[in-house]
């Protein structure tokens, strides 16, 4: 057999060949709550821009000097000559913001995970994960050496179970997303810290979508919920909230420093480049200063649920502004997907294996610089849309 013989996708050939296959537009805008894209105004409910940063004026000139400053690049990994002074003040200030010791970034949210997971997960540990935790933290685990078990999704009884089977003498890392990708909910983090002190085991939450959007300035899942101090380990994005690209991981001095001198994707991969530390930097602080932004970007989310039932709009529950829309079967999502594009609505198409089969979905975001005027028209086209 030819090793290449595989490479047939029979879905993206059948999309193709229909005119609703729904990947790579091509985005010829800023990305901001309305964008230019393939040539046509789009209001932008697609993005994980949540708190609009990407086109602050502060954030742009902040990564315009840095560009200036150090050049465009590191040319190597920060365990070597990749170590900037930036890269050290963001992870002081990261640290300070998120009440944790110790920081350490990573060139994106991604490797983040699989950083932190391999590193500190060994031969003889487990790691206990909600069947619904993103891509990355499931990588995390096959790169490190330990033994993944799976709970249902936010079944708090099933977690008890599988713990359970976990052996006392065993290291125990419970894995969740803070806030799920998906479906916008948020995790049972009381619960997980009650069971993770009955059984011995640490926590980590993933915090990519739960940063800037939940707690106090947008601290995340574990300050809404007044557990920081719980939680073992913390990670996070820039690619989302902090309006740039790279990831990190919070939690005390002693593990975090393990991590630096053990972790894989950290050692062996360059160092964020200079323009893209200084915007998270600056989208940090800019977060630091301005309590409302997350509170503005919640009212918002609660205007289009409010809005989204009002036109009988199937959704699931949250407080987030993830707000997926279902549409259940496959023909059907990426039908409606084309046709809200076509009406100038771009939206994620979220299928198997993100979801059950039966419940395909639309993943609508929102960002804080939206307007209800401009969230006002996108609901009439959605309506539109979705009941013919």
């Amino acid at each position: 057999m030819d090793l290449f013989d595989k490479c047939v996708n029979d879905l993206v050939i059948k999309t193709r060949e229909e005119g609703v296959y729904p990947y790579f537009h091509c985005l010829e805008s800023r990305q901001d709550v309305e964008v230019i894209m393939e040539g046509k105004r789009r209001i932008m409910l697609g993005s994980n821009n949540y708190l609009g940063l990407t086109v602050n004026p502060r954030v742009i000139k902040a990564g315009v000097e840095a560009l200036e400053r150090y050049g465009s690049g590191c040319s190597g990994s920060r365990f070597l000559n990749g170590t900037l002074d930036l890269h050290i003040q963001l992870e002081k200030e990261l640290g300070e913001f998120l009440h944790k010791e110790a920081v350490m970034t990573f060139s994106t949210g991604f490797q983040s995970n699989l950083g932190i997971i391999s590193a500190i997960v060994g031969r003889n540990d487990y790691m206990i994960c909600d069947k619904e935790n993103h891509a990355s933290i499931y990588d995390g685990c096959k790169l490190s050496y330990g033994k993944m078990l799976r709970y249902r999704h936010a079944d708090m009884e099933d977690l008890e179970e599988q713990l359970k089977r976990v052996p006392d003498s065993a290291g125990k890392l419970i894995i969740t997303d803070g806030v799920f990708s998906m479906s916008g909910d948020i995790a049972k983090l009381p619960e997980i810290v009650e069971l993770a002190h009955k059984y011995g085991a640490r926590i980590m939450v993933d915090d990519a979508h739960g940063l800037g959007v939940l707690g106090e300035n947008g601290r995340g899942t574990a300050d809404y919920f007044g557990l920081t101090d719980q939680v073992d380990l913390i990670m996070g994005t820039f690619s989302k909230s902090l309006a740039s690209i790279g990831g990190f991981v919070a939690g005390d001095l002693r593990v975090i420093d393990w991590a630096r001198h053990c972790s894989r994707p950290f050692i062996f991969c360059a160092s964020i480049p200079p323009a893209s530390c200084a915007t998270a930097l600056e989208a940090l602080r800019i977060m630091k200063e301005d309590p409302t932004l997350p509170k503005h970007l919640l009212d918002l989310a609660a205007h289009m649920r409010n809005g989204l039932r009002a036109r009988g709009v199937a959704i699931k529950d949250s407080i987030t502004p993830i707000i997926p829309i279902y549409t259940y079967s496959l023909e059907r999502t990426f039908q409606k997907v084309k046709e809200l594009y076509d009406e100038g609505v771009y939206v994620n198409p979220v299928i198997p294996p993100a979801t059950p089969a039966d419940e395909c979905l639309l993943r609508t975001s929102y960002m804080a610089t939206h307007t209800t005027e401009l969230l006002d028209e996108a609901l009439d086209i959605i309506e539109k849309v979705i009941k013919e």
